[in-house]
């Protein structure tokens, strides 16, 4: 199976009550989703395999491999059925098929989404799903919003043979990785480049060029990665956010994120600049 697979629905269907139309299912509790598993390998529930779960809502949001894909949450206090575990999303990585994961991640996105807007920010009225739409509105007011991602910028500073990694303090100890941080409104992407290195470490970057982009549901981004290069500075730590900086070589990296992640893809292509070309 491929990543392109996947197709999302046009349109929403909720539905409430019994998960039974056959299809894969990515069931919710909270911030974990369950799984059936089978040793070190974790599949999907089929719907036909989920007799006498009753889920707060539910969305058929698209189809993988012409199978149809649904969006459910499960109560805190559901009764989960013997045969499923619930695994936080994160954990998955590895255990579940990759498309999977990633389809599991906009599951996951859809229903966050859903749960966090069910009163109008505007009048406070409860609001109630578009049928013609991905979008919820407030039948008082007439207030629509959308499920939109928040945009972040990630980026790899180089210097010379050397790259620059941060350790927040939230990462496990020992982790080290590639500085990120939200755009903020009127903010150009390079500008955020810019603004996120000087506000962390205290350098100034130049050659700004765009890498690549990832959706990262952990809980609602747009990870948009980018490449850059020194341009002056010496390292100052913005404590608050950062607990150490420093510059690193290919071949003395630290403890850095897993391959789930942008910013690995970083890394491994920096690493992979630094190797010499093969002899003809």
């Amino acid at each position: 199976m491929s990543a392109d697979s996947f197709q999302p629905a046009a349109v929403p269907a909720q539905g409430f009550g019994a998960v039974a139309a056959p299809g894969h299912w990515f069931i919710f509790q909270g911030r974990q989703l369950l799984v059936q598993l089978n040793g070190r390998q974790a599949n999907l529930p089929y719907g036909s395999q989920l007799p006498g779960i009753e889920a707060a809502s539910h969305y058929y949001f698209g189809s993988w491999d012409n199978i149809p894909c649904y969006a459910a949450s499960l109560a805190e206090n559901g009764i989960i059925p013997p045969d499923l575990t619930p695994i936080g999303l994160r954990g998955l990585w590895g255990q579940l098929e990759k498309t999977a994961f990633w389809v599991a991640g906009r599951a996951n996105q859809l229903l966050n989404w859903e749960q966090n807007h069910q009163f109008c920010g505007r009048c406070a009225a409860p609001m109630q799903s578009k049928l013609a739409e991905w979008a919820r509105e407030c039948p008082a007011c007439g207030y629509t919003i959308y499920p939109n991602p928040f945009p972040a910028i990630i980026t790899l500073v180089q210097r010379d043979n050397q790259l620059l990694l941060a350790r927040s303090h939230r990462y496990p100890s020992g982790r080290y990785s590639v500085l990120a941080g939200f755009v903020e409104m009127g903010e150009s992407l390079e500008a955020a480049v810019r603004r996120e290195v000087r506000e962390e470490t205290g350098i100034e970057v130049r050659d700004i060029s765009y890498f690549g982009s990832q959706p990262w549901p952990f809980p609602n981004s747009l990870m948009l990665a980018f490449t850059c290069h020194y341009a002056s500075g010496e390292i100052r730590l913005e404590e608050s956010e950062i607990a150490d900086a420093q510059w690193f070589t290919a071949g003395n990296l630290p403890d850095i994120p897993p391959p789930i992640s942008i910013a690995r893809q970083l890394i491994n292509w920096f690493v992979a600049q630094q190797q010499p070309p093969p002899q003809g």
